[in-house]
């Protein structure tokens, strides 16, 4: 392991903004489950999720976007989130935050209904059929995200992936879920829904390098029932 990614994991350890609970904390009932609003944000404004953060692009931009809304970046791999936690830092935002778990795990962090929206950038599209329920839209991820959402709760996924952009919407057409927009090229499309601000705007790390190669960018909103 490089000293770089050494250093990182250690400055997590000591950053505001940062939150590293171990799996056992998390299963014994995760002290800061429907608390977040009172404890780590002090305000009652809507919390946004964005699982899979990567480096936190997303979550910092959306939180320098929307003062009036709280974000929350998960992601297993903290020396990634390492740099949007320093960049929140840096630029004084105090409506973004870090967790470091596994996706799996997220309905230990929050309470019912204690979530409004979440976002899911650019995940491992897991093509290998024995890598099914690994996917971040399989049905057992979603049952998940319904315990945590509030009710009607919006769900967000853009992918370079066509394979996982057709399994979710076969998935959600399946089911009694809303699927309220979705679009096969972002950039080439000549619109897309008003009310999703910032789709193309907001770039994360592996946008940029899918772009660079060609790759259409896709993107589903949906609300799960």
């Amino acid at each position: 392991m490089g000293k770089n990614k050494l250093a990182r994991f250690a400055e997590n350890k000591i950053l505001e903004n940062v939150y590293q609970p171990t799996r056992e904390e998390a299963m014994a009932g995760y002290h800061l489950a429907g608390k977040w609003r009172e404890r780590v944000f002090k305000n009652p404004n809507s919390i946004v999720l964005e699982l899979g953060c990567g480096k936190g692009e997303y979550s910092v931009g959306l939180a320098e976007a929307f003062p009036n809304k709280n974000f929350i970046g998960i992601d297993i791999k903290g020396a990634r989130f390492w740099y949007g936690a320093k960049e929140a830092l840096g630029k004084g935002l105090k409506n973004v935050v870090f967790l470091r778990s596994q996706i799996e795990l997220v309905d230990c962090f929050f309470a019912k209904d204690e979530i409004d929206e979440i976002w899911i950038t650019f995940p491992d599209p897991q093509i290998k059929y024995r890598r099914t329920k690994h996917r971040l839209t399989h049905p057992t991820f979603l049952d998940l995200y319904r315990k945590i959402l509030k009710k009607d709760g919006i769900v967000h996924l853009k992918t370079d992936s066509e394979f996982l952009h057709g399994y979710t919407l076969g998935i959600l057409q399946n089911s009694n879920d809303e699927i309220i927009s979705t679009h096969h090229d972002i950039y080439g499309a000549l619109e897309y829904d008003p009310n999703t601000p910032l789709l193309r705007e907001i770039k994360t790390y592996y946008e940029g390098l899918f772009s660079a190669k060609g790759k259409t960018i896709t993107y589903i909103k949906f609300r799960l029932k």
